[in-house]
């Protein structure tokens, strides 16, 4: 059976949606510079050998509606490239590697580009999720407590399901932050503390040119050129994040310095059966050794990562102890702490959990993240010499993604 191996990533820089430096930039023309840029990586091969164009996208509708993919590929010239547009919201472009993989495993196919990319910056636009009185009237009551929730006093969580009632499918992920805080008691101290790490180690990850390595320059529509992320801060201490307010619940814990802002950008990686690469004299960067996929109740979307990582490293035949490197996506600290806990990994522990830094500072572009930590993170094993990553997220609705790498080269 052939072999899943990644040749080649790009990753725009990330900005700040609304007023950062990728506001302009529409999501169809943002992915088709990081095909381009990733394609380029990877001389032995062009947009003729591609199979199908996978591309994930957390709310596909607006400017990035109209299945993005086959846009995409008009754009890229390929009038004859298939193209997929996906959804799993915070893991799209994990689950767009992980049918590049299937259908290389399946024998379906020597190479794919799976790429991911949000635009929140242009939801102005419209979203897929945007539109009035679309909600299934039957989760009203349930929508209805977790308003309720969100007021003061609250100060624990309960399943709904052992009342025999329904959770709710649509619910704020700032709320299920909240509610993962109640339920496994992660302290608003803590939440900051690992905010402020993330920001710290970001800092020392750019001065040190690690993320360089890994972001391809964006050229916006007035010519101008973008090569960095716009969310890290220097100098970021606890002393300046404990006075912020909390941003969910007026007694809540999630405040703006322990969660991700709201972001743009676009990323996109290469997948190339391993025999078809050695065809070619293409030196791989990584296998795909296993993935994962899971789900749990919507309220407490942010403990996905705990079984969907234990399902892949139990389909690796690997524990825990095996993995050089993690990747738990930075979505809410109070979500990273316990999900790393419950996986055997210390959440502050900087030569093994997001050793650079993660979403709390870069940002967190929904569609774009898989792709995005999937080039983090073989950049991470590269700079430090290592051999096995996990790559791993909650998912708004309640789901877990991972995936394990082995880096080759």
């Amino acid at each position: 059976m052939p072999e899943a191996v990644i040749v080649a990533f790009a990753r725009s820089p990330i900005g700040r949606a609304g007023k950062g430096s990728l506001k302009d930039m529409r999501a169809d023309d943002l992915t088709v510079q990081m095909v381009r840029a990733a394609l380029e990586k990877v001389r032995q091969i062009s947009l003729d050998d591609v199979a199908d164009l996978h591309l994930g996208c957390g709310l596909p509708g607006g400017e990035q509606g109209f299945n993005m993919a086959r846009v995409v590929a008009v754009l890229l010239g390929q009038d004859r490239l298939p193209g997929v547009t996906v959804t799993r919201y915070c893991s799209s472009s994990l689950q767009t590697t992980r049918m590049a993989f299937h259908a290389i495993k399946a024998g379906e196919g020597d190479v794919f580009i799976s790429a991911g990319v949000e635009t929140v910056s242009r939801f102005t636009a419209g979203s897929s999720d945007s539109w009035p009185d679309t909600r299934n009237p039957r989760f009203a009551a349930a929508m209805e407590r977790t308003e309720r929730r969100a007021g003061p006093g609250i100060d624990e969580w309960d399943d709904p399901r052992s009342d025999g009632a329904v959770p709710d499918a649509y619910i704020a992920m700032g709320q299920t932050a909240e509610n993962v805080a109640l339920l496994l008691d992660i302290s608003r101290a803590e939440m900051d503390a690992f905010g402020v790490r993330s920001q710290n180690l970001a800092e020392k990850a750019i001065a040190d040119g690690f993320f360089a390595r890994e972001i391809s320059p964006v050229t916006l529509p007035d010519g101008s050129v973008i090569a960095a992320d716009d969310g890290p801060r220097p100098g970021v201490t606890l002393a300046g994040v404990a006075e912020l307010q909390p941003v969910f619940r007026p007694d809540g814990r999630v405040t703006a310095a322990n969660c991700c802002p709201l972001n743009d950008g676009a990323a996109a990686v290469v997948v190339m059966s391993d025999a078809y690469a050695r065809a070619l004299g293409v030196t791989p960067l990584a296998r795909i050794v296993a993935t994962g996929v899971t789900a749990l109740s919507p309220e407490i979307m942010g403990l996905g990562p705990v079984q969907a990582s234990r399902q892949a490293l139990a389909r690796a035949g690997m524990t825990i102890d095996d993995i050089d490197l993690v990747e738990i996506n930075e979505a809410f600290a109070a979500q990273v702490i316990p999900s790393a806990r419950l996986l055997d990994v210390d959440p502050f522990d900087d030569e093994k959990l997001n050793v650079h830094g993660g979403a709390i500072a870069l940002g967190h572009p929904f569609g774009m993240t898989g792709a995005r930590i999937t080039a983090t993170l073989i950049n991470g094993l590269q700079s430090r010499d290592k051999q096995f990553g996990l790559e791993t997220m909650c998912v708004g609705g309640g789901q877990g993604m991972a995936m394990i790498l082995e880096r080759l080269s």
